[in-house]
């Protein structure tokens, strides 16, 4: 007697039942696969690009959008503060590294960060082709940025005002020029173009310049006045102010934890500047998507919990209305072990394959996600691989399934095989 052919000719011959098990487990195994998987993946990714970093500290405002800014770049800055007032408070011995950095313009929507030769040593960054920066209007591409955009050394492009992609503002005087391209850190870097913070300052004094010049010339017309404000508002930040140069925030790596304890106090009541601990605001945004992922986990859960109830009717159902051909197979020499693999081969058939097609669900869920997250952010998620809990779901969506076949079985063991052929008779 060939049991899994038996088993499988049952799952054949209930085909709408065998459909709604494995549809309805599938789709509870690719919500928990995904989210299980995204969460990881995302938690690691900015995990990942904090690098070095301890603290930022910048422009008064949400602490949260100022690391998202400055750390993650995936959000707008909350302003700039003075470069001599920062280094003014982060002159500590606690701190070990305090690197400035500034940013508002772009390339095609990639940012363009000015920043010193500490940034990239923030993300173990190494160059892969070319060398360091040296001079002002010079750039080092991430690794992404290179490979998307095609660029080479001794590439030049002019950039554009603003963190998104525009034509309208393009710094069409200041062209820059590729000199060195980063190796893949898998991090924030990979989708930034560094240059020196002199490169910031020189094209928006550059700009400044030209706007004052032109509003000289405006202020003779009145009727132009209100246009010469919107132009000084749209270079506000970058260039000098108050005869001060000015940068959008700088990132701290401290010696000791105690500057972790002390410094980011002292910033935010003695200053003017705010100070933000990078993980510390990311577990608070955890805090918030995991809201999220409980819900669609505890959905996924119920959806579990539903399909093995199903599993269970199919297979009771079938035990019931096969009661006389089982007491029959026993008549002609069939164990219960064997009539019981019966049942228990076809639970197991129905959870393999929901196996594979909620993997395979979640997969394809995963991927446009991702496509869509870095169509967003510019941002090359990595997927990652949490084996430990994709294990733990399996054996819990197991375990389920074998409650499930152990209570479908029971009516085999009790089976009166002399009652169930002579009332079929």
């Amino acid at each position: 007697m060939n049991i899994w052919k038996i088993s499988v000719s049952n799952i054949v011959h209930k085909p709408l039942y065998a459909f709604l098990s494995v549809f309805s487990l599938s789709i509870s195994i690719g919500l928990l696969f995904g989210i299980q998987q995204l969460d990881s993946s995302i938690q690691n990714q900015f995990e990942n690009s904090l690098g070095a970093i301890d603290m930022v500290v910048g422009a008064k405002g949400s602490p949260l959008q100022l690391v998202l800014a400055s750390v993650l770049q995936i959000d707008n800055p909350t302003g700039n503060i003075s470069l001599k007032e920062a280094r003014q408070i982060t002159n500590s011995p606690l701190i070990e590294k305090a690197v400035p950095i500034s940013y508002g313009d772009s390339y095609k929507g990639y940012r363009i960060v000015g920043t010193t030769t500490e940034f990239a040593p923030l993300y173990n960054a190494k160059i892969d082709a070319g060398r360091q920066i040296e001079t002002s209007m010079e750039v080092v591409l991430g690794s992404t940025v290179a490979a998307t955009l095609n660029l080479k050394i001794g590439d030049t492009f002019v950039s554009s005002h603003g963190l998104v992609e525009n034509t309208q503002e393009v710094h069409h005087h200041h062209p820059l020029k590729v000199v060195g391209i980063y190796k893949p850190t898998y991090n924030v870097l990979d989708r930034l173009i560094v240059t020196d913070l002199k490169s910031i300052w020189d094209v928006h004094s550059h700009e400044a310049h030209t706007s004052e010049t032109k509003d000289s010339h405006l202020e003779k017309h009145s009727d132009h006045q209100e246009h010469h404000e919107e132009n000084h508002l749209a270079h506000e930040g970058h260039h000098e102010e108050n005869h001060g140069k000015e940068i959008t925030s700088m990132l701290v790596s401290f010696r000791s934890p105690m500057g972790l304890l002390t410094i980011p106090r002292k910033i935010n009541k003695e200053s003017s500047m705010q100070a933000a601990l990078p993980k510390y605001e990311l577990e608070r945004l955890f805090s918030f998507t995991g809201v999220g992922v409980k819900a669609v986990s505890w959905i996924a859960y119920i959806i579990l919990a539903i399909s093995c109830i199903t599993i269970f009717i199919s297979l009771f159902k079938m035990v019931k209305e096969r009661a006389f051909d089982l007491a029959l197979m026993r008549t002609y020499g069939a164990s219960n072990f064997q009539l019981i693999r019966i049942v228990a081969y076809e639970g197991f058939i129905l959870v393999v394959a929901s196996l594979l097609v909620g993997a395979a669900l979640a997969q394809i869920g995963l991927w446009l996600v991702v496509q869509a997250f870095n169509s967003s952010y510019n941002q090359m998620l990595v997927i990652e691989f949490p084996l430990q809990e994709l294990l733990q779901t399996v054996l819990l969506i197991v375990l389920m399934v074998v409650l499930a076949i152990v209570l479908a079985i029971l009516p085999i063991i009790k089976l009166n095989i002399s009652k169930i052929i002579s009332n079929e008779k």
